[in-house]
This record gives structure tokens, C-alpha cells and sequence, in this order.
């Protein structure tokens, strides 16, 4: 990995811009020239994509499916009689694990509904809490298969009271869902499961087809034409947030343990190209340890190649003078996961504004957090943990404003509303109030 000393070159290089997409890769060039004909931007492409499924539906969706994932589909919907069969397809021990992470993720949102949105009314002024009557979930999938993903996400609308869970995947290999994803949907309480993905699937729940119902909300990561579909549907539908590829910050001094910083460093690596795996320290010593554990760590691995790759072209080492400056690059970084692996790590969480997720000390490795821990593992990226936050219950709630005042509160606010209409030029408004005054003063 390449080691930085230095405060300034440090901000330098963790200083960026919200959402930056970057080079297109060629491979993605090459798959919509395949899909559509003719060259275009990802963003034309999933443009076209959402127009043509908002026109013709399930027959565009099916279309796309055959055309971008090379599978002919006879139905979206995944039956009942699959979901059923998918629990004799699993490991009984991934069952169990996924039943546990369930407790554990349902109990975390259970408590957080406690101290979520409350319903209060005070003074004839209040507020009503409602859960939304229909979501969508993004599973991402084809090539890979993330039951976790399921959990984190569709759990949490559940314990809100959500009406109705829409699951949307890409089908796998012959067409189908992987067992795995399917019984983690059934864990959860997902209703619904449809084979489609890609920025069809994110068109199908935002605008509704034949066999998709339209959702109140579009929940889930996903890769670039998913998130580029969420921003462009986004106003038609709700969405949780948009998500880039993965990171997470390691903050260490002198007594963290090499081989845990880098087996953790390796473990974001190995997503994929994309992510981004940084280790700031204080500790010129412990930054070359880790290097070198990293370099030992990366035999063996089945995804070395990537975890390499990922690591020589977004890793890095930073080692800088004192706390403060490591806190403050932190915080200029925002980023997804930050791991706090020093003396006392407690007493830092006060001075951290801006991360998804702050995992205390080396009992609390992010491993956990992305599976078992309890807090969902959709949390945001690409410096917007400036502003946005992990998903949870408030995702999934919405609240109503409740006005009732008496007679006296009309009295003593109708002439201040009636004045500021009449400077708005809005005299109707004005009329309103005031014949509610007169008829108070009869």
C-alpha cells in the first residue's frame, strides 16, 4: 500500500467532491453498446431505460432482462412454491446464522423505533407518525448473492409497519433467484420478490408495470445504473439515498494490533475495484507492520486480485503528527465505516461529525457491522455521511403535521396571518382569516 506522511498531502488527497463517478470503465461501455446498438453515456442509457418501461411495462422489463443480463424470463414474480422450496436448497447452518442476524437486526430497529419519530400534541399543535404503505427493496444479485443485504434492509421497514415489502433482484443463472436471497427474504417478512434489476427494476417500482405494484419508496444499494436510475426517478418516488462503491477509515495509534488493522483493510478491499480502504495513524512503525501484513494477508485470499488491485490504486496509509489532525482528515473524508482501533476509543466518538458507522475497538471489527451487529449495513458513501444517514426505522416513516386551535388562538393569530397575506399579495387568504375574526367578534 502506499504510505503518506504528512498532514497537508493527506487532506489533499482525501478531499473530494459528494458523488463523484468517475471514468466510465470500458467494460460498462461495451455492455450498453451491446445492449442498445450504439454508444451512450450511462445516463442516456438509463434514460432510455426508464422511458421505455414506463411506456411498455412488464414487455420492457422482460426485454432488458434478455438484453442485459442474457436471460429470457417466462414470469418476473418469484412464486410462493419457490420461496418454499428455497429453504431445502440451503445450508442449515447459513439458516441459522441468518435467523440470528435477523434477531439482532430486528431488536436494534425495535429499540431505535422507541426513540424515533414520536406523536406528540401540545398547545392545539401536534404531530401524527405513519409508516409507509409500500416500499421497494434493491437486493443487488446475478453474478452474487447478498442475503445480508435482505435483512438490512426489508427488516427495518417491517418494525416500522410498513404495508407491503416489494423485493426487486437481477436473477442469477438460469433465471432464477439464488435460495439464499429467497430465504432471507421469507425471514424478513418481504410480501412480494420479482427477478429484475438494473435501473429497470428501480423504473418497474417507481412507475409500476402489470405485474410490479408502484412503491412510495425505493430503498437498497446498488451499482452505477442503479444509483443513476434512483436520482432519476427520484420525485416520482422517494428513495433512502444513492450509494457509491464502499470504504471505510481506520483510525489507529500505536497500540492497535498490525494483523487486525490489515486483515480488516483487506476486508473492505476485497468488494471490489472500487472500494476504498484507508488506515490513518500516528504510528510511522505500525503503518510499515501493516503494510507488510497486508502484503502476508493477501496469499490465500480467494479474491486476492482484487483486494490487490483495489488496494494499489485507492488504498493508503496515512500517518500524520497527532489526533487532532487524524480527526479532522476523518472528518473532511466523511466516510462510510470508520474503525477506531487506539487507547481509549470511546472518548473520540464526541468528536466525530461526519461517518455512517463508528466501530469501537478491536471486539467491534466491521465484519460485524456488515452482518450480525444489528444496525443496517446501508450506510452512506461518497462523503455523504456529511449529510445523510444509515437506513433505519425513520426511512420507512413519514410524519403529518395535526393544527387545532381554539377560538382565542384564532383571535390572537388571525390578524398576523391576515397581515402577512395581504403583503403577499394573496387577499383570499387575508379574506379567510379575517371572516373567522368577525365572526369571533359577533
Amino acid at each position: 500500500m502506499k504510505i503518506i506522511s504528512g498532514f497537508q498531502d493527506a487532506k489533499a488527497i482525501l478531499r473530494r467532491a459528494t458523488f463523484e463517478f468517475g471514468e466510465v470503465p470500458l467494460e460498462v461501455k461495451r455492455r450498453i453498446k451491446e445492449a442498445f446498438a450504439v454508444e451512450l453515456t450511462p445516463e442516456e442509457a438509463v434514460g432510455r431505460i426508464i422511458a421505455a418501461v414506463r411506456d411498455k411495462g412488464d414487455a420492457a422489463l422482460l426485454d432488458f432482462t434478455k438484453r442485459i443480463d442474457g436471460i429470457a424470463l417466462e414470469s418476473l414474480e418469484v412464486s410462493k412454491e419457490e420461496c418454499c422450496e428455497a429453504c431445502g436448497k440451503v445450508d442449515q447452518d447459513l439458516i441459522a446464522a441468518l435467523n440470528i442476524t435477523a434477531e439482532r437486526v430486528r431488536s436494534f430497529h425495535q429499540v431505535q423505533l422507541g426513540h424515533s419519530l414520536k406523536e406528540f400534541m401540545e398547545g392545539g399543535l401536534g404531530q401524527i407518525v405513519r409508516p409507509l404503505e409500500r416500499v421497494g427493496i434493491y437486493v443487488p444479485g446475478g453474478t452474487a448473492c447478498y442475503p445480508s443485504t435482505v435483512l438490512m434492509t426489508a427488516i427495518p421497514a417491517r418494525v416500522a409497519g410498513v404495508g407491503e415489502i416489494i423485493l426487486t433482484t437481477p436473477p442469477g443463472e438460469g433465471g432464477e433467484v439464488p435460495p439464499a436471497t429467497l430465504v432471507a427474504a421469507d425471514i424478513a417478512g418481504v410480501d412480494r420478490v420479482f427477478k429484475v434489476g438494473g435501473a429497470q427494476a428501480i423504473a418497474a417500482l417507481a412507475y409500476g408495470t402489470e405485474s410490479i405494484p408502484r412503491v412510495d419508496k425505493v430503498c437498497g444499494p446498488g451499482g452505477l445504473f442503479v444509483t443513476l436510475a434512483k436520482r432519476t426517478v427520484f420525485g416520482a418516488v422517494a428513495i433512502d439515498g444513492l450509494y457509491g462503491p464502499t470504504e471505510t477509515v481506520i483510525l489507529a495509534d500505536d497500540s492497535a494490533t498490525p494483523a487486525h488493522c490489515a486483515a480488516d483493510l483487506l476486508a473492505q478491499a476485497e468488494h471490489d475495484l472500487l472500494a476504498t480502504a484507508i488506515l490513518i495513524t500516528t504510528s510511522s512503525r505500525l503503518a510499515q507492520e501493516v503494510d507488510r501484513e497486508v502484503a502476508r494477508q493477501l496469499e490465500g485470499l480467494e479474491r486476492a486480485q482484487i483486494a490487490r488491485r483495489s488496494l494499489e490504486e485507492r488504498g493508503r496509509i496515512i500517518v500524520v503528527a497527532n489526533m487532532e489532525q487524524a480527526i479532522e482528515l476523518i472528518n473532511l473524508y466523511a466516510p462510510e465505516h470508520l474503525s477506531l482501533m487506539v487507547r481509549d476509543a470511546s472518548s473520540y466518538i464526541e468528536k466525530i461529525r461526519n461517518a455512517g458507522a463508528i466501530f469501537i475497538g478491536e471486539n467491534s471489527p466491521e465484519v460485524l457491522g456488515d452482518y450480525v451487529a444489528g444496525p443496517s449495513h446501508v450506510m452512506p458513501t461518497g462523503g455523504t455521511a456529511r449529510f445523510s444517514s444509515p437506513l433505519g426505522v425513520g426511512d420507512f416513516l413519514k410524519l403529518t403535521s395535526v393544527v387545532s386551535l381554539s377560538d382565542g388562538d384564532l383571535q390572537k393569530l388571525g390578524p398576523a396571518a391576515a397581515t402577512i397575506a395581504r403583503v403577499e399579495g394573496l387577499t383570499a387568504h387575508a379574506r379567510a382569516a379575517e371572516l373567522r375574526l368577525k365572526k369571533g367578534g359577533e
